[in-house]
Parts: structure tokens; sequence; C-alpha cells
């Protein structure tokens, strides 16, 4: 029982303490990512999506889908799956040069243990534990549009944030990002994104009934109180080239540039102002069926047993197969973004409808 109080206890301390901070990690579960293929190659990819994913990683990708609609899915478990992840989108084409897309993220514990009201009259009642989640929800609506320039395009996306904790907590957000995408005949891929352009905002309210004020005063817990949590502008630069050998074989890389402006962060390169985190992805390809990838990000200082410093890097790896309707994609990558190994394993599945039909008015399907 004394666990179960701490532990409530501890996930009210936490959302206080994130209500009253008005920059750094608010909003992180947005940034955790979305398909295996992105995992795989450590994120690297907002110069390159041209899937469904890219309403999650840079709308402006979407007008290079080589479907006319696509559906996608994702699941992932984080900590030995006292915690969830779930990714759904949809994106699909919008008059002659646009497309629309739809994104939904999901992040919860759900099953703790409710004991705040489990003394009655003076005596305990066990009868009395319900159960209540930890959730964080985002609707992300997207639109992109080709600009004259051919293989230049740009996009943006309007997301609203729900973050909720039983009935005790819950906050409401709006932000808004905005990308570019610049993919040539010659294979080079240019991109920058800029997430929370405008900071977004969450509103965070608390409820708590008189008796559980009184019970959370009894253990010692400062009660949270109503306040706004504000989520910083990011920018995050990509470029990358596509080599193709033959009709069948092709080499994909991309270099990404992960800008923060909440501060100083554990990344290469960190100021009081900007953090810079970059990170490297690569593909290899056979007839745009099957795909081996791999990145590495994370780059990070840790101080080990003998109180030395040393850089560390999480390695990632993933592999993906291409077919005429759907596309299935697996990755083994740490999903946590932390120091460490915690590595897990994460798949994720494209459904593809109606081919689009290129230039020359014949069929394409792409990866």
């Amino acid at each position: 029982m004394k666990k179960t109080i701490g532990l409530l206890s501890f996930l009210l301390l936490i959302m206080s303490t994130n209500a009253q901070n008005t920059s750094k990690y608010s909003n992180e579960f947005l940034f955790i990512g979305v398909g295996a293929k992105s995992f795989g190659m450590s994120q690297s990819v907002v110069a390159s999506v041209d899937d469904v994913t890219a309403g999650y990683w840079n709308p402006a990708g979407l007008v290079h889908m080589k479907n006319n609609l696509e559906l996608s899915y994702m699941h992932s478990n984080y900590f030995a799956g006292i915690a969830n992840y779930d990714y759904s989108g949809l994106g699909f084409k919008a008059g002659e040069k646009g497309y629309m897309g739809v994104s939904f993220v999901r992040m919860g514990v759900d099953g703790i243990p409710n004991t705040l009201d489990i003394f009655q009259n003076g005596q305990l009642n066990y009868d009395l534990i319900t159960e209540f989640s930890a959730v964080d929800y985002s609707f992300m609506f997207s639109y992109a549009q080709k600009a004259l320039k051919n293989g230049l395009s740009f996009g943006g996306s309007a997301k609203i944030i729900r973050r909720k904790a039983g009935e005790f907590a819950g906050a409401w957000g709006f932000g808004i990002d905005a990308g570019m995408q610049y993919q040539g005949d010659n294979g080079w891929r240019l991109a920058a994104v800029a997430r929370d352009v405008t900071s977004t905002f969450n509103a965070w309210n608390f409820t708590f009934t008189d008796e559980q004020k009184d019970r959370l005063t009894q253990l010692g817990q400062e009660l949270p109180k109503n306040s706004l949590e504000v989520t910083l502008p990011r920018l995050i630069l990509g470029a990358g080239k596509r080599f193709e050998f033959g009709s069948d074989y092709s080499f994909e890389t991309e270099l990404n540039a992960n800008i923060t402006t909440d501060g100083r962060r554990n990344t290469v390169i960190n100021t009081d102002v900007v953090s810079i985190d970059p990170s490297l992805g690569i593909q290899f390809g056979y007839a745009d069926a099957v795909f081996i990838r791999s990145g590495i990000g994370q780059v990070q200082k840790i101080t080990n047993i003998d109180n030395e410093e040393l850089w560390s890097m999480q390695p990632n790896i993933g592999v993906g197969v291409n077919l005429d309707k759907f596309a299935i994609d697996y990755a083994m990558a740490n999903i946590t973004q932390g120091a460490g190994i915690n590595y897990s394993h994460v798949f994720s599945i494209r459904f593809k409808f109606n081919a689009a039909e290129d230039s020359s008015g014949s069929n394409t399907n792409g990866n």
C-alpha cells in the first residue's frame, strides 16, 4: 500500500514540477518518433521521408507519397511494458498539388492504483482502491503542397495536445509545426523542420476533493497549482543523398541536426541558449522491396565507475519489406532516448491504396 501511495504521490509531484517548468523537456512524448524505419535510421529521416509518417516527421514530405492513400500503425512498449506507445496515421491526396495527413499519438501508463480514498471512518477499506491512467495524446492535422520549383515542397501541421492523469490533473495544448523539403533528380535531399514554431502552450488544471487534499497534505506532498507549461521551438535540419547502382540496388544516407532552444542539454554541441544533437542514418535497398537500415544517434557524455567522462552513442538497426499493398518495418532501437542500453523491438505496418501516377502516366509504388 505504501508503494502505491508513493507511486501516486511521485506522479503528482512530477506533473506539478512539469507544470511549473516553462521550457525544458516539455511534451517530450512528442519527440519519441514514429515508424520502425525511422528508428532503424536513428530518426534521420526529415529530408527523405516520403510516406504517411511525414505528417509527424516533416509535413512537406507528404507530397512525395507514391500512393493516393496510405495508412500506418506502430506499437511499442516502455520499461518492460509498463508504458505503451501507439501511433496511427492517415495520408491522402488533396487536389492537384496538395496532400493532407492526420496523425495520432498516445503514450500512457494504465492501471495505476489510486489509494487516496482507501481510508473510510478511520478504517482501511481495500475495496475503495481504484485504478486510473496517466495518458498523453496528440492529434496532428497536416497539409503540404508542391512549390513551383520541381522537387521543392512546403507543409505545416496543427497539433492538439491532451494530457491527463485520471481525474486529478489534465491539460490542453495547441502548437504548430512547419517544414520544407527538397528532393532533387540528382539524388540530393534537403529539409528544415520547425517544431512548435510559435511555442506550444499546455494549460494545466488540477482537481482534488477536500479529503484527497487532506490526505496529500498528511503525506507531506505540496498540492500542485493550475499553471501554464510552455514548449519552446526546435529546428531540425537534414541533408542526404540517394545513390542507385544498376536497376535494383540503392544506398541512401542522411545526416540530421536537432537544434533545441531550451538551454543546455547533454549533446555534442551545447550552450546556455541552444543545443545541437546530430544523428546519422543509412539504408541499403534491393529492388525497392527489401531494405537494411542502420543509424547512430544520442551522442552524449557519460561518467563511468572510475569517474571518467566518456562519449557514448546509440547504434540502431532495422529491416523492411515493401510489398504491393503494404510494407512492414522492424527496428531494434533505443526508444527511451537516454544513456545506457535500453533497446526495444519496434514494428510498424503501412497500407497503400491507389498508387499515384508519375509524369509518364505509369503507376509507382515507393518504400
